[in-house]
């Protein structure tokens, strides 16, 4: 481990003329480095192995700082002149305080001097800051370029996904009018179980005991919310509840899902237009190529388009259990976006797809993000067709008031489930018999 992974960033100039005289020895650091490793030779190491590219780098930029004009200055500033040098040349500079630190869950740079980030569902500024346009630039370039993506005029919109599995989204201009911006998601390594979310407040046991028996007992299950509400880390803590005997296929924009344990995962991500504008694989084609797969499970990571109506039909043609997420601000709202959806696949009639919606689809769960930030399952539904229409029925919702879980109801499946060997029909006996349904 080197020094450098001891040593915490310190602004230790706040003046303007200290601040330049800091960019002038960064300066200096980095084109004397060039001259001791010319950038190809960095770019052929960081092609071959990255973390001995960084310790190769480190070292070389140690070795320069103790020589010259860097004399003056002290050991911390000495090694955070050095650590920043480092992660301009290797990694994604400012940014890397940011990426480093595992309490932020998304970074908003709005312009070189405006940077923003998430913690806990709220949003603060940060004191990270790029020099200038210039080398913002060059550190989205240095984010899409290894996609196989680039950023200009004709191109000002980008969204793709990083090495970690970090959600990127670029704008610049002509489009941002206040210089380019970029909008990382950050995703842990692990994902959540759903006792965790329960730990965090997210739902309360009973619930957490409803949802994992939905997922055993091959429901198809819709998770809706909007922007940041938390649709995508409950996606993940259900898909932790699957059976390892099944096999799963996950088709997604850019992939977030994490199977860490299941042994049997195959994922899937969809393909944007090259530069040359072909070779565009949408997610709708994943959903229809995925049923020549011999899945158990289809995840979609979030239907947003025409995939919807193909989802649909695999969740009424023998594929129970499929799992998706969509923006919606209510189980009623699921409804109307779906049949939306569903219309820009074919023209079919409203009767026909809301049958098909509730005929495919046994649970809509609502998960919303409040005023506090905090993340939790506001509302769960069952859902049904029947007469031909949809039929949505509150199981239970939260009630802000009371701080607690209100329950309405129980799936009239969960009396068929308890004859399936994967659960304990006496505890569903008492997990019954202690709610307080009104």
């Amino acid at each position: 481990m080197s020094l450098l992974d001891y040593v915490q960033p310190v602004s230790t100039i706040e003046n303007e003329t200290g601040r330049n005289e800091k960019e002038r020895l960064k300066t200096e650091l980095r084109d004397a480095l060039y001259r001791r490793l010319p950038s190809e030779r960095i770019a052929g190491l960081l092609g071959v192995d990255r973390e001995a590219a960084e310790r190769e780098v480190a070292a070389a930029l140690e070795q320069l700082s103790l020589d010259g004009s860097y004399r003056q200055l002290t050991f911390v500033e000495r090694r955070t002149l050095v650590r920043e040098v480092l992660n301009l040349i290797v990694g994604l500079g400012p940014l890397e305080e940011l990426l480093n630190d595992a309490s932020i869950t998304e970074i908003m740079v709005n312009g070189p001097r405006n940077v923003f980030f998430e913690r806990a569902g709220k949003i603060s500024p940060s004191t990270v800051v790029f020099d200038d346009e210039q080398q913002l630039r060059m550190i989205i370039d240095r984010v899409v370029g290894p996609l196989g993506r680039r950023v200009d005029e004709q191109s000002p919109l980008v969204s793709a996904r990083l090495e970690q599995g970090h959600r990127v989204n670029v704008v610049i201009p002509p489009l941002a009018l206040d210089g380019p911006i970029l909008t990382i998601r950050k995703f842990r390594k692990e994902v959540f179980t759903l006792d965790e979310l329960v730990s965090m407040g997210s739902l309360d046991t009973a619930l957490a005991d409803l949802l994992r028996w939905s997922v055993k007992g091959r429901k198809n299950i819709a998770v809706s919310g909007g922007t940041g509400g938390g649709k995508t880390t409950l996606l993940n803590a259900l898909s932790v509840e699957i059976p390892e005997d099944e096999r799963i296929i996950t088709i997604e924009d850019a992939a977030e899902l994490r199977f860490s344990k299941h042994p049997h995962v195959v994922r899937l991500e969809s393909r944007t237009k090259s530069i040359e504008g072909t070779s565009e694989v949408s997610i709708r084609d994943l959903v229809f190529n995925a049923l020549r797969m011999r899945p158990d499970r289809i995840v979609v990571g979030e239907c947003r388009g025409a995939e919807a109506l193909d989802m649909l039909q695999a969740m009424n043609t023998g594929h129970d259990g499929s799992l998706t997420t969509l923006h919606a601000n209510s189980p009623e709202d699921v409804i109307a976006r779906l049949v939306m959806m569903c219309r820009y696949g074919m023209d079919l009639p409203v009767a026909v797809i809301e049958e098909q919606i509730g005929s495919a689809l046994d649970i809509i769960v609502q998960i919303d993000r409040g005023v506090d930030g905090a993340r939790r399952i506001t509302r769960v539904c069952d859902c049904r067709s029947v007469a031909g229409e949809v039929r949505l029925t509150a199981l239970v919702g939260w009630d802000a008031h009371r701080g607690c879980y209100e329950w309405e109801a129980v799936p009239e499946w969960l009396d068929a489930l308890k004859l399936s060997p994967l659960i304990d029909a006496e505890e569903v006996t008492r997990w019954i018999s202690c709610l307080r349904l009104h």
